[in-house]
């Protein structure tokens, strides 16, 4: 789920990995991490069916076993997001880096500026139905006991609107100087103070396209959280189709604490 520097390393030794870059292409050409590919987050987006997604990680090179490991420059969220959308098609053996590149950098570690591709692999489709949430299935969250929906965005976002019956986890408080996400301990601490209990179903957005919420998702599952699902829509969609809001109105000093 969460790969450490070290053990990338080894990896990237071995040719024993397929390293994702998916910051923008300039950053990419510029430098990266050894033997590491490109692929944008933009580009990701662009080809939202899980069709086109098989169809780049065969591209990639990237076969049903190939262990792959994602990294960016933005705290993890864009690494979170197509990490879980590589699961979501069926590519289990994915993590994120523990640290953005230029922690990797800060740390002395080795980088290059060739540009890597590989043979072109075959990847089958097997959708993980289990871990995606859709406008409809959001809707019917608040009248189920034991499921629940956790935003990802900061607190005066969240206190300004959001789904009915949100948890607030802002992104801000899963990761830590060091790494994207704290320690196992630390986040199952955080969030159980926060109501949430083992066996709730949670499903995680935030304003715009699942970075934010992505990030959450996996400081979720790395605490132990089992059934945890990702509305990759998140916010924007629920608002353009009209959905119900909610508010707080008048909210005091200590509503903006995410403590």
């Amino acid at each position: 789920m969460v790969c450490d520097a070290d053990t990338l390393r080894s990896l990237v030794r071995k040719k024993a990995v397929r390293v994702v870059d998916v910051r923008k292409t300039d950053d990419y050409n510029q430098e990266h991490i050894p033997t590491a590919v490109s692929l944008p987050l933009a580009r990701v987006l662009e080809n939202d069916t899980p069709e086109k997604i098989v169809t780049i990680l065969e591209e990639l090179g990237i076969s049903d076993k190939t262990p792959v490991v994602v990294y960016d420059d933005t705290f993890g969220a864009l690494a979170a997001r197509v990490a879980w959308t590589f699961q979501y098609v069926g590519h289990a053996n994915t993590a994120l880096l523990e640290m953005t590149f230029k922690q990797w950098k800060e740390l002395g570690l080795e980088t290059e500026k060739q540009a890597h591709t590989f043979p072109k692999a075959k990847h089958s489709l097997n959708i993980n139905k289990e871990i995606y949430a859709d406008a409809s299935y959001v809707e019917t969250v608040k009248s189920q006991p034991g499921k629940l929906l956790v935003d990802s965005r900061e607190r005066l976002n969240f206190l300004t609107e959001h789904i009915p019956g949100a948890k607030n986890i802002p992104y801000t408080m899963v990761g830590s100087n060091g790494s994207i996400l704290r320690k196992a301990e630390e986040l199952k601490r955080f969030i159980e103070n926060r109501g949430i209990k083992d066996n709730d179903e949670i499903i995680t957005y935030c304003g715009s396209v699942g970075t934010l919420s992505g990030l959450t998702y996996y400081a979720l599952r790395l605490a132990g959280f089992q059934n945890v699902k990702l509305y990759p829509k998140s916010f924007k969609e629920w608002k353009a189709l009209g959905k119900p809001k909610e508010e707080f109105k008048d909210a005091a000093y200590w509503d903006l604490s995410a403590e």
